[in-house]
């Protein structure tokens, strides 16, 4: 099997997992808020859906731990995890993005590109 599939594994395993995660975390606050439930009660239900979050998560990192260093795992894990909680805000909680959030963006980009700088031999 190829590293370009390696890579694209790992991405769609980390989106899913992402969407479960933004849903286990943020999810609560648009559909449980007005039914008052209690808080020990949320905390399982975000738990509950978590879970399937990990059954994503822990095979992308896997999968991908043989083409990547585990820091650049986590940057590419962070880009995804903002990328799928913006579209999240905007659709599910009716937030806006704003031009700050569009930098932030824009430097986490640039995390990237640094954390998949290669060093040249012999140096560092």
């Amino acid at each position: 099997m190829s590293h370009g599939i390696f890579h694209m594994k790992t991405v769609i395993l980390l989106t899913i997992s992402n969407l479960f995660m933004t849903l286990a975390w943020y999810g609560h606050l648009k559909y449980l808020r007005g039914a008052k439930w209690p808080l020990f009660a949320v905390i399982l239900i975000s738990w509950g859906i978590a879970f399937f979050e990990y059954c994503f998560q822990v095979p992308a990192n896997r999968i991908g731990y043989a083409s990547f260093s585990a820091t650049q795992l986590k940057i590419i894990q962070e880009v995804i995890s903002l990328a799928v909680f913006s579209v999240f805000a905007i659709l599910v909680l009716g937030e806006k993005l704003r031009w700050n959030h569009a930098v932030s963006f824009l430097l986490l980009l640039g995390a990237v590109y640094f954390a998949f700088l290669q060093s040249k031999p012999g140096g560092a």
